[in-house]
């Protein structure tokens, strides 16, 4: 193939790849991995006979879906996730992976709490949620994208739907943005004051918090009630000399949207070292998620690095 069609087929996979990111981001819930799996895909393309190929988009969909199954279906990968230790890649908002955002559900689909859910779905009837569910795909097409039937397809559905629904709350509507932000200032105001009864009105009676011990567990950490929610996160929120220490100076806090989810960051020298989220319902907090590993924050940094902030909510912690 001459020099000037490749140039057309590369420039048709890099206009795809975005899309085709955001697909896999949210099959493996990896952006590292997911951008592998797209780089496979490229290979893929260029050794393809491209002139065979009717639909490219639905081609390239369904290469890009079936290596991100391989992934999931690898020993390594079920060892890494069965461990204790797998959380998301955490997304800083605007990043391209993070996808289509038009609907509810496509917006959800990239929420660590669904994310996190989806873990509990087998890798095929994953695959058939999200290309339903966030890419508004019909049977007929994920049948030929998964090799399966159309039957087969609404199955997987159906299980998926149902051990979701079973373990994820599912709200049918967002708050208000300036109402989420005004929640979680309070939080924030409670958590680093050590106002416990405060912090415990905030919190939904079925609340969950989840950690990385700062980056330092080597499993992650759950807690719920709000009571014990509350004494955890006042613990962690509070400034120290200790913990500024461990932080090499006193980090702004600022808000931010994670995940289409309201956080803070902890940021130092323009680097992120820590990030907490929140899931909130109405006008409380459902479920915290505090990470500071650094390779869950890679790709929030090199968003981070170009993004232009708002002031902070906290200049100094």
């Amino acid at each position: 193939m001459d020099t000037v069609s490749d140039r057309f087929d590369t420039s048709r996979f890099e206009a795809s790849r975005n899309r085709l990111a955001s697909l896999a981001y949210r099959l493996l819930g990896s952006a590292a991995d997911a951008q592998d799996a797209v780089q496979d895909a490229f290979l893929h393309w260029q050794a393809a006979d491209r002139q065979q190929i009717k639909a490219p988009e639905a081609w390239l969909t369904k290469v890009v879906t079936n290596l991100c199954l391989d992934r999931l279906r690898s020993a390594q990968a079920r060892r890494e996730r069965t461990a204790g230790t797998w959380f998301p890649e955490l997304l800083l908002d605007g990043d391209p992976m993070l996808g289509p955002a038009d609907t509810f559900e496509q917006r959800e689909s990239v929420s660590l709490a669904m994310l996190t859910v989806l873990e509990r779905l087998s890798p095929v009837e994953r695959a058939v949620y999200i290309l339903c569910e966030a890419f508004s795909y019909g049977h007929a097409e994920i049948a030929d994208i998964l090799d399966i039937t159309e039957s087969a397809s609404q199955q997987h559905l159906h299980r998926a739907r149902t051990r979701i629904g079973a373990t994820h709350r599912r709200g049918g509507s967002e708050v208000d943005p300036a109402s989420a932000r005004r929640i979680i200032e309070e939080f924030l105001s409670a958590a680093t004051s050590g106002r416990t009864d405060r912090l415990v009105a905030l919190l939904t009676d079925d609340v969950i918090a989840i950690s990385d011990g700062a980056g330092l567990a080597e499993k992650l950490m759950r807690y719920d009630t709000p009571q014990r929610v509350a004494a955890v996160m006042r613990g962690g929120f509070r400034p120290t000399p200790a913990k500024r220490r461990l932080a090499g100076g006193a980090p702004a806090i600022h808000y931010a949207l994670v995940n289409g989810a309201p956080a803070v960051l902890f940021v130092l020298g323009g680097q992120v070292l820590g990030a907490v989220t929140f899931d909130v319902t109405e006008d409380k907090i459902a479920a915290v998620h505090g990470i500071a590993a650094a390779g869950r924050l890679a790709r929030l940094n090199e968003a981070w690095r170009q993004h232009e902030p708002d002031a902070p909510v906290i200049a100094a912690w």
